[in-house]
């Protein structure tokens, strides 16, 4: 393990001005998103659609670094080029998701725990080999009155810290992310109370399996109320939370911290992550890892046409520039309409 290098390439994902784009969605996933717009998810159309983003003129201006999932780390572009390749070559860094998603946790009604861990090493050592240079996993978090469970976040946790030891093994830079999900009623206390264990038990394990804080990047949700709360905290409040929670927990020795936007909308990630920035004082970068809140506008232009590829482009591009303007805080919710 090169801690340097593992550090140098954390940073130039978050660096200044910069975040990843959360390219990664599963088989499932992108198929739902690809139905919102009338396009049937063909291997074919997903490839189309990917090189779509990651050929986007200028993009490297913005994004620092992109989430592959692994049937596009296997493809190529239209011209035979693969996929990392076309990524480095646009000055940003490729990875991989590596979890093979949330199931239910035995014992434990309404908690789930992310699977994946067996034969990561040998999945590592082939990812390498294709070009990734980071990886991530994701924890999934339900909130009621009654969960999560103590050992539904220590069980969540302590996989996240194996997965991140054995990426940082392999020369990769694990993102680490445990997602506490907006689903829900619940208040932005409630939120917060949460996000509070779950970074705290995280950590704990982080520690115990020696994992180099500084070759890391975290990617945790905003302190945020639930989608079918019935008072909805504004976007200072949350801010103000968000920031709040990060610095009681979070190690400064983290390089940056990326959020999720998890549901939120495109102008409510980007609102939030500039208003977080205009306070300051952070000792990490704030950073974004968005998938939907950087894609959305340019799925529904694209809708599948070859024709609509061009202005597709522009509108991820337009995302991915007020977003960079969110990271020194320089957004203003009326860009929107500019």
């Amino acid at each position: 393990m090169d801690i340097s290098q593992l550090e140098h390439v954390a940073r130039a994902m978050v660096a200044p001005g910069k975040g990843i784009l959360a390219a990664d969605e599963s088989s499932p996933t992108i198929a739902k998103r690809f139905a919102a717009v009338s396009v049937a998810s063909t291997e074919e159309n997903r490839r189309a659609y990917r090189e779509l983003l990651f050929t986007t003129p200028g993009l490297g201006e913005h994004i620092g670094g992109v989430i592959l999932f692994d049937e596009t780390l296997r493809q190529q572009t239209s011209d035979g080029v693969p996929m990392a390749t076309v990524i480095e070559r646009a000055g940003i860094v490729p990875g991989i998701k590596v979890d093979k998603g949330a199931k239910a946790l035995a014992g434990f009604p309404g908690e789930r725990v992310t699977e994946g861990l067996d034969g990561l090493r040998d999945r590592f050592a082939e990812y390498v080999e294709m070009g990734a240079r980071f990886a991530k996993w994701r924890a999934v978090i339900d909130v009621s009155p009654d969960v999560p469970t103590p050992f539904g976040v220590h069980a969540n946790a302590h996989a996240l810290a194996r997965y991140a030891a054995l990426a940082q093994e392999a020369g990769l830079v694990p993102v680490v992310e445990p997602e506490v999900l907006m689903d829900g009623d619940h208040s932005i206390e409630r939120c917060a109370e949460v996000t509070e264990e779950v970074l705290a038990a995280v950590f704990s394990q982080l520690h115990a399996h020696r994992v180099v804080l500084e070759g890391m990047v975290l990617k945790p949700n905003m302190v945020i109320s639930g989608l079918q709360a019935e008072h909805r905290a504004g976007p200072q409040e949350v801010a103000e939370a968000t920031l709040r929670v990060m610095l009681r927990h979070v190690p400064a020795a983290v390089p940056g911290i990326a959020f999720l936007s998890g549901g939120q909308t495109e102008p409510e990630a980007t609102h939030h992550l500039s208003l977080m920035n205009r306070i300051g004082g952070a000792p990490w970068e704030l950073s974004f890892s968005y998938g939907r809140a950087l894609q959305q506008t340019a799925l529904r232009t694209w809708a599948g046409r070859p024709e609509n590829v061009a202005a597709a482009q522009q509108a991820l591009l337009r995302r991915a520039r007020l977003n960079g303007l969110a990271r020194s805080g320089r957004y203003d919710p009326a860009d929107e309409a500019a």
